[in-house]
């Protein structure tokens, strides 16, 4: 941690916005961070996060993507309209490569599953130019791949569940039970 506090301490605009819906997971996470040495900014919702970025646009943001009122994807295009040399990382539950790729061309630097470590998110917002993150320590299981290409074709075809079903070559029943269980690991 305290590699991490003094290369925050060093930064010349420490101000960070943290969105996310859930309330003890924002404040946690808020608190964990500032503990570092950033200046958080905890929002709950797009509406209060688009006009925190209109009253200050921060250097780092930390966006969780899906929230009650609409896309965690508006706040990143929003930060990165306001501030180009903005670092923002996206958090997901729903973690998915998809997701992941939308995240990415709208701005963000990194995408991280949720429940997310404050030392892997300060981590990913200090990350230097192409310095990628290092290799998993656990990568994704074959369950996990074929989870995620279900996803993705999902995705691709507005969430219906008979057009993915025909694309997969699958039954439809059998894309739906998929579908309602949670990702392996």
């Amino acid at each position: 941690m305290t590699d991490l506090s003094a290369d925050i301490a060093a930064l010349p605009d420490r101000s960070l916005l943290v969105l996310d819906d859930d309330a003890p997971l924002r404040t946690r996470l808020g608190r964990a961070l500032e503990q570092r040495g950033f200046e958080p900014t905890l929002v709950g919702s797009v509406a209060e996060a688009l006009a925190a970025v209109r009253q200050h646009a921060p250097a780092f943001a930390v966006v969780d993507m899906r929230l009650d009122d609409g896309s965690g994807l508006k706040v990143v295009e929003a930060v990165r309209d306001a501030r180009l040399d903005a670092k923002i990382i996206m958090l997901t539950g729903y973690g998915n490569i998809a997701t992941a790729v939308q995240a990415v061309k709208a701005g963000a630097v990194d995408y991280l599953s949720k429940p997310a470590d404050a030392d892997d998110v300060a981590r990913a917002l200090l990350a230097r130019g192409d310095a990628g993150p290092p290799p998993p320590e656990n990568p994704m299981s074959a369950d996990r791949v074929r989870w995620e290409h279900i996803q993705r074709i999902y995705e691709l075809y507005n969430h219906n569940v008979s057009e993915t079903a025909r694309r997969l070559s699958m039954h439809r029943r059998t894309l739906q039970r998929i579908l309602a269980k949670r990702a392996p690991r």
